[in-house]
Order: structure tokens, then sequence, then C-alpha cells
């Protein structure tokens, strides 16, 4: 049985760890606040993007043939796919349940015979993927909030070259989808082609008999340069739900840590005061032998 001096020991560690965990809770609960702000702002733009950019493929018969990147390939023989992790850990299953979808993603892929090329954003990502023994094609690290729309816009580009020249043929973005400081979803979304996203929700049927729009330039010219710029902020609004996703998890899984440390402090105080206990009455057992003993 252990002894109070080290019961003791022991609950001091824990109440130091309990500081950590609740100081980790704050700083992850005021990063949440800021990073909410962030998807509120970016959210509405990515959608109306979409909405406009439907409109102008469905109702204008816009060529989809002028345009590589709304336009699949016949055959699939490599894809791309980007997970995005983050940098540190203590956030729960958070980068795990990333980098499975994304390796499941590839696995299956190598089922069928098509080759994948892994881009993966953030530290912990990488080391787990290099652990488990998978090629990384391209790493990006350290991205902050201040650099998330650099970083996006140098994946954009590269994917972008890629799908153009064919070197790629399908683009897959792998990141957890923010919800609330509680839930956060993992989500595979294709991002090249868009074909399938243009003419989906966002385009009603009647809405070509209420356009009435003249266009400088032309709409070819004008989607020409609005396709890159919505693949930009798919990654950017990606890389900013993930941010958000991360402090969400880290928040809630310092809390359980923090509950978790109280419950153990309960249990290691008890457990000292039935030591103490089963020493005052080991003294007083002692006591009576040692007077029984004198008076015999």
């Amino acid at each position: 049985m252990a002894s109070q001096r080290d019961i003791r020991r022991r609950i001091a560690s824990v109440h130091n760890t309990r500081k950590i965990t609740k100081a980790m809770e704050m700083v992850a609960a005021a990063r949440l606040r800021r990073a909410q702000q962030r998807i509120e702002a970016t959210r509405p733009y990515a959608l109306n993007m979409l909405e406009f950019i439907g409109q102008l493929v469905n109702y204008l018969q816009v060529d989809l043939s002028l345009h590589p990147l709304l336009k699949p390939h016949a055959h699939l023989k490599k894809v791309a796919v980007i997970a995005l992790t983050a940098d540190r850990g203590m956030c729960g299953a958070f980068n795990a349940n990333i980098v499975r979808r994304a390796l499941d993603r590839v696995n299956t892929y190598a089922a069928e015979g098509v080759e994948s090329d892994l881009v993966v954003m953030g530290r912990k990502g990488v080391s787990t993927v290099r652990f488990q023994g998978y090629k990384i094609d391209r790493a990006y690290l350290d991205v902050t909030e201040r650099t998330a729309f650099l970083e996006a816009q140098a994946l954009t580009n590269g994917v972008i070259r890629r799908y153009a020249n064919e070197s790629i043929d399908r683009v897959h973005l792998v990141f957890n989808r923010f919800k609330s400081p509680m839930e956060q979803f993992v989500t595979d979304q294709v991002i090249l082609p868009i074909q399938e996203e243009i003419t989906g929700q966002y385009c009603p049927a009647d809405a070509q008999e209420h356009m009435d729009f003249l266009f400088e330039p032309d709409p070819e010219t004008i989607l020409a340069d609005l396709l890159p710029s919505y693949v930009e902020i798919t990654i950017y609004r990606a890389i900013l739900e993930g941010m958000a996703s991360e402090h969400g998890a880290r928040m809630t899984a310092m809390r359980a840590a923090s509950e978790a440390a109280d419950e153990m402090i309960n249990d290691l105080t008890l457990a000292m005061n039935r030591v103490r206990q089963a020493s005052i009455t080991q003294e007083i057992l002692e006591v009576v032998a040692g007077a029984d003993a004198l008076s015999g």
C-alpha cells in the first residue's frame, strides 16, 4: 500500500496537470471565438460565388470544354488527396480522424489501380503518415491564421496547374468541418473538377427566365477568372474550418482532462484518508497493546 507521502506527491502532481489543462482550455476557447468569426465571414462569400458560377454555367450555356477546371477527365489515373491536420496535438482524435479518412481514400484508389499524391498540411499529419510508411508528395508546416490565405493560394496554384495539364485527374480535400465546439465532422470533398457542385442545388430550373444581365467582358472570360478564385476560397475556407475544429476539439479534450483530474484527486484524497485512518488505528492498537503489557 502506498504511503501518505507518496499519495500527497501524486495529488500535487495531478493538481499541476489540472492547472495546465485548465489554461489550455481557456486559450483554446479564446482562439475558437476568433476562428468562428472568420468562418462566419467566409462562408457567405464562398456560397454566393458558387451560386453565381452555377448560374453562368447552366443558364448562359457556357461551353464547359473551354474551362479545364470544369471538365472531368475521361480516364482516372492519378488523384491528389489533400489532408488538413494540425501542427499540435492535445486535441483528442482530431488529427487521427483526418489521417484515417485520407489514408482510406488512398487505399481505396490503390485497390482500383489508381495512383495517389498525398499532400498533408500540419506536423501531426505529416509525422503520422510518414510513420505508417506512406509517401508524401508535399507537406505544409507551421500554418497560422495569418499565413492561411497565402498557403491556400500556393496550394491552389499547384493543384490547378496539375489538373489543367492532366497530370492529376481528381482532387480530394479532407478536413474537419466545424459545427460547434462539441461537434466536428470529417469531410471528404472533391474540389476538382467542380462541375458537379455548380450544377447542384444553387441553380433552380426557372432562374433563367428572371436573368437579364449584360456582361463585360463576356461570360466565358468572367468564368475563367472566377473558377480559380472559387477553388482558392474553398481551400481557404477548409483551412479555417479545420482551425476552428482544432480549437474546439482541444477545448473539449482539455475540459475532459480537467474533469478526469478532479476525479483522480478525489479518489487519491479518499485513499490518503484511508491510509491515514489505518495508520492512526495501528498506533492506537500499539499503545493499547503496550499498556496491556505493562499492566500485566
